[in-house]
C-alpha cells in the first residue's frame, strides 16, 4: 500500500515557475514507477511525466517537453515536477501516481495509487 500527498500548486503567471511534489508513503517506494497526470476542467485526465524505479528513464508528453522536468529522490521517499515557462493551458489539477514497475506507464489505468491532486492555475 503506498499514499501520495502532492504539494507546491498555487496560482502563477504565464512564463512562471513551480515545483510540485509528490510525498509518499511507505518502505517500498523504490520499487515503483511514478508519474504525474493532469485533469483540467472538462476534460480527461492526461498523462504528464513519468520516471522509472530507479530515475535512470524519463518520459513526458509532447506538450510539456523541454519545460518540465520529473525527478525523484528515493531517500525522501518523493517525487518533484519542475514545471517551467507556464502557459494557461497547463492549468488543470495535478496528481501523482504510483505503479508497482520498473518503468512508468503512459496510461493512468496503468497506475495502482493516486494522490488527491494539486490545483495548478496559470494566468495569462
Amino acid at each position: 500500500q503506498v499514499q501520495l500527498v502532492e504539494s507546491g500548486g498555487g496560482l502563477v503567471q504565464a512564463g512562471g515557475s513551480l515545483r510540485l511534489s509528490c510525498a509518499a508513503s511507505g518502505r517500498t517506494f523504490i520499487r515503483y514507477a511514478m508519474g504525474w497526470f493532469r485533469q483540467a476542467p472538462g476534460k480527461e485526465r492526461e498523462f504528464v511525466a513519468g520516471i522509472s524505479w530507479s530515475g535512470g528513464s524519463t518520459n513526458y508528453a509532447d506538450s510539456v517537453k523541454g519545460r518540465f522536468t520529473i525527478s525523484r529522490d528515493n531517500a525522501k521517499n518523493t517525487v518533484y515536477l519542475q514545471v517551467n515557462s507556464l502557459k494557461p493551458e497547463d492549468t488543470a489539477v495535478y496528481y501523482c501516481a504510483a505503479d508497482r514497475a520498473s518503468q512508468p506507464p503512459m496510461r493512468a489505468e496503468g497506475y495502482n495509487y493516486w494522490g488527491q491532486g494539486t490545483q495548478v492555475t496559470v494566468s495569462s
